[in-house]
């Protein structure tokens, strides 16, 4: 996210916002469901597509309403409210004002162009998470969760590295005393959702005979086929946020290709040692670890450094999922916790620690600011957040409408005890 451009509108740089943020609804629809419904349990694969499509919806209104104005706005500053440290203002509530007039955050593209990409940021972000409490937390749980945690967390962290007045965002507020970079969401989207759904999981609790019995997963075909939609959209995802056709978008779009590749080889490596032969599951989450871990970095960062990157996404987030998880004993379902949010955190040191100043034309500014203590500073504040946040917020729900399903209903499966539908015909 930048302010740097001084350019006028230019159409190829709005058709390419444009297509990113359709690339980026396909990473939720169909990719995110593929690659999730394909990882639970035949009986479930239902209700995670019915939440992978009601969240983009919630999400898709919630930012249209309010959450686009929440996040770049910036009424609350001017005025002096105290808001303006967790929210940016009211002034485009509805998309006020936002259409074809240029965006201030890049005066190449329309205000409304911009919009809309960030929506999509908005929506897949909770999404994220319900992998981990995948196969036992109620739909409307999930709905009521996610709703009020995007108001609660996803919002402010959004606000506080990407806004216009946010604390910590280096890229859009030149005011900030602490400057962090977050080129596509490694803090906003991985580690926000990743730290959020490790504690979810926790206050959730465990499936039943989780750790007895086995859980394999009831298609490798569907998840491959959601890694190879998850992949394809990243580009959106992270190309996509140079905001134009540039030569930052190429840097993106290469370091994002190569950070996938690495971790999907390191991770299949690392699970040959280990467990003796490398998995489909595993060469799939590789890839998702690399592309989560460069995130952050993606427009930042060369080539080489891009593949240190997903080298470490592969060692770190299998440590996290195949020795973390078993030993702390947390059933974080599909890995939500080990892939995106190590895969996040890593991302946004390595950041830090890896930036080129001759890639990014404001690079040399932030290393001159202390970028690294920014880093620090908002990396902690979003994992204190999205923890507390998570906390507040699910025992709320619990109170309201209850945060599983029974014994009884979990056996049954979510497909049938949520939807009354079956994902594939027994006749």
């Amino acid at each position: 996210m930048s302010l740097l451009a001084t350019t006028t509108l230019n159409s190829g740089d709005n058709v390419w916002v444009l297509v990113s943020t359709a690339l980026v609804l396909m990473m939720c629809l169909p990719g995110l469901f593929l690659f999730y419904g394909g990882l639970v349990r035949g009986r479930n694969v239902l209700s995670i597509a019915a939440q992978c499509l009601a969240l983009t919806a919630v999400g898709i209104l919630m930012w249209w309403a309010f959450g686009f104005s929440l996040v770049f706005g910036k009424s609350f500053a001017a005025t002096g409210s105290p808001l303006q440290h967790i929210f940016g203002g009211s002034e485009f509530f509805g998309f006020k004002g936002v259409g074809v007039e240029p965006s201030p955050y890049e005066p190449r593209i329309f205000s409304g162009a911009f919009a809309l990409f960030q929506a999509m940021f908005a929506a897949i972000t909770p999404a994220l998470i319900i992998g981990a409490v995948a196969e036992r937390m109620k739909f409307s749980a999930v709905l009521l969760f996610s709703a009020l945690w995007t108001l609660g967390v996803y919002y402010p962290v959004a606000h506080a590295v990407w806004g216009a007045s946010g604390d910590f965002a280096g890229l859009s507020n030149e005011t900030a005393a602490f400057k962090a970079i977050d080129f596509a969401g490694g803090i906003v989207v991985h580690m926000s959702s990743g730290w959020s759904a490790l504690l979810l999981c926790i206050l959730v609790g465990p499936r039943v005979g989780f750790g007895k019995r086995p859980m394999p997963p009831h298609s490798m075909v569907l998840c491959v086929l959601g890694t190879g939609f998850l992949w394809t959209g990243w580009y959106g995802f992270n190309a996509g946020s140079a905001l134009a056709a540039d030569g930052v978008a190429l840097q993106a779009f290469l370091t994002t290709t190569l950070s996938a590749s690495s971790a999907m080889l390191t991770w299949a490596l690392v699970e040959r040692v280990h467990r003796g032969k490398p998995s489909v599951l595993g060469l799939c989450s590789g890839a998702i670890a690399g592309l989560a871990t460069v995130t952050n970095a993606a427009g930042f960062v060369s080539g080489a450094s891009s593949i240190w990157i997903g080298v470490l996404a592969g060692l770190l987030s299998y440590w996290a999922c195949s020795v973390l998880k078993p030993r702390f004993g947390y059933d974080d379902a599909l890995d939500t916790f080990g892939v995106h949010g190590i895969g996040g955190t890593i991302g946004a040191l390595a950041t830090a620690l890896l930036v080129d100043q001759s890639i990014h034309p404001a690079a040399a500014a932030l290393v001159e600011h202390g970028l690294l203590k920014g880093q620090l500073l908002a990396m902690g504040f979003c994992i204190a957040l999205s923890l507390v946040g998570t906390w507040v917020i699910a025992k709320f729900v619990e109170k309201v409408v209850g945060l599983r399903v029974t014994e009884e209903q979990e056996a049954q499966g979510l497909d049938l005890a949520d939807h009354n539908e079956e994902g594939y015909s027994h006749s």
